[in-house]
């Protein structure tokens, strides 16, 4: 542990916030003054202080146990800031912009005419046994054309300072709440500096989110003067049911589960205290098997009967439209460059960090053969839960992981470890590097994309993990963008 950055040490990592020689990197001049510019132990003191305030803000997530009883835990957060520079952003920006436009596109292929299949670009097969298609879904028609209305695309940075896109998140990503109260307590910790870097703001996120969904009524068959909209939770034994309820909170929408509806008369209706009230968009944050137990898991208590009903009728819109986890699909996600390719005529700005399809021999082969050196995922799964760090995996493990993958290859994909890059975290009286990622949270409304200027850089807080999964130990750090 450093107690000074005078000794902080990127140990051959890319740093977040420091060069390779130790100098801090532009726009990260100002923090790092005022940081060694307070007194021995403030940084401690103001990490508690920030702790403090978390719990008192509500700010939880729940982790199940073995016994699946759930525990409320506050949210990791490091005072540290991450900083992107602007004009890395930028180009950031126009990727994520792009990959969602594609992705968008896919998705509405796959349950049309699926071109992209007759062209030989994505195998029919892959697509046919993605654990995320939604039969109902074909010849769905979402309002605008727009199936993915909010989007969490994990990115990482390798050790020369590239950015690769790790995962697309497309049914009901979480986290973003995280980044609005990270700024919060920022604002009041470092309001000096923080003014002086001049960061692009976040706080109007709950704004676009409410016009996002506001403007999915344009194409109802009912046209609405003051639409409703209504978070749809499955309750607060939800992991995510704090941002669940913030973002009701933030937008002005109603909080319900699926208890709170009914499907009457050909609409979608609230129970409230002065009877039943109609709602127009449904922000689901809940996965697609448990919306309406008519079309999907039939002992679903978390959804509404004959919801699918009332959205093919174009009487609502729903917010991420059922059908998107087709593409929320770890083999589907090597493809993702050549959607772009296919669908835009562009080359990718943002390339896929290089991955191995075991369904395909050659794949298979590299896989089972270097399985110590390879992070190997199921298709289907997510949290950090399910995959394989082989580096430091035993040899059982890996014998074990090698039978799972030769029964079922087409559920798994292999990828190099990337040394993800790193940034100082506060450990006691010191700082630390520690592993980072970064999840932009990505809008895509009628009118245009917008991506909340920085997003949740989610940190490994265990020494020398790479997992950054809240699950998995993980916590937060706010991400600054200079405009």
């Amino acid at each position: 542990m450093q107690t000074s950055f005078e000794d902080y040490r990127t140990d051959g990592f890319y740093d977040e916030l420091f060069d390779e020689h130790a100098a801090p990197r532009a726009g990260a001049e100002l923090l790092i003054k005022q940081i060694r510019d307070l007194p021995r132990g403030e940084m401690e003191r103001r990490q508690g202080l920030c702790d403090g305030a978390l719990i008192r803000m509500g700010v939880t997530f729940r982790v199940y146990n073995d016994d699946e009883s759930g525990v409320d835990r506050a949210f990791p957060f490091d005072l540290i800031p991450r900083i992107v520079d602007a004009r890395e952003w930028a180009t950031l920006e126009k990727g994520l912009k792009q990959r969602v436009r594609a992705l968008n596109l896919f998705i509405h292929d796959v349950y049309h005419d699926q071109r992209i299949v007759a062209a030989g670009v994505v195998p029919r097969e892959l697509i046919e046994t993605a654990a995320g298609l939604r039969r109902p879904c074909y010849g769905l028609n979402p309002p605008h054309g727009i199936w993915c209305h909010v989007t969490g695309v994990d990115l990482v940075r390798d050790g020369t300072g590239q950015f690769y896109v790790l995962e697309d998140n497309l049914r009901v990503p979480s986290g973003v709440s995280y980044v609005l109260a990270n700024r919060q307590l920022m604002k009041r910790t470092f309001p000096e500096v923080f003014s002086a870097c001049r960061v692009r703001p976040v706080s109007d996120y709950p704004t676009h989110l409410l016009h996002t969904l506001t403007s999915l009524t344009e194409g109802l068959a009912r046209p609405v003067d003051t639409p409703a909209v209504a978070v749809l939770t499955p309750g607060p034994y939800n992991s995510a049911y704090f941002e669940h309820s913030y973002l009701a909170q933030q937008t002005g929408a109603e909080l319900v589960e699926g208890r709170d509806l009914v499907v009457a008369d050909g609409r979608l209706l609230m129970r409230t205290t002065l009877g039943l009230r109609p709602v127009d968009v449904l922000y689901r944050r809940i996965d697609d098997d448990f919306l309406d137990p008519h079309e999907f898991r039939a002992d679903s208590l978390l959804g509404v009967p004959g919801l699918m009903d009332v959205y093919r009728q174009g009487r609502i819109a729903i917010a991420n439209a059922p059908g998107t986890g087709v593409a929320d699909d770890k083999v589907i996600y090597a493809y993702v460059p050549k959607m772009i390719e296919y669908y835009l005529g562009e080359a990718p700005v943002i390339p896929n960090v290089p991955t191995h399809l075991c369904w395909d021999d050659r794949g298979l082969r590299h896989t089972l053969e270097n399985l110590d050196k390879l992070v190997v995922k199921p298709a289907g799964e997510s949290g950090g839960y399910g995959m394989l760090f082989g580096p430091t995996s035993s040899r059982s493990e890996r014998a074990e992981f090698a039978d799972r993958i030769r029964e079922n290859p087409r559920n798994y994909v292999a990828q190099p470890v990337v040394d993800l890059s790193r940034a100082p975290v506060v450990v006691g009286e010191g700082y630390e590097g520690r592993h980072v990622d970064l999840r932009p949270f990505v809008l895509y409304g009628e009118e245009d994309i917008y991506v909340l200027p920085g997003g949740l850089t989610r940190v490994a807080l265990r020494k020398g993990s790479m997992v950054v999964n809240s699950s998995q130990g993980g916590g937060s750090k706010d991400t600054w963008v200079a405009m």
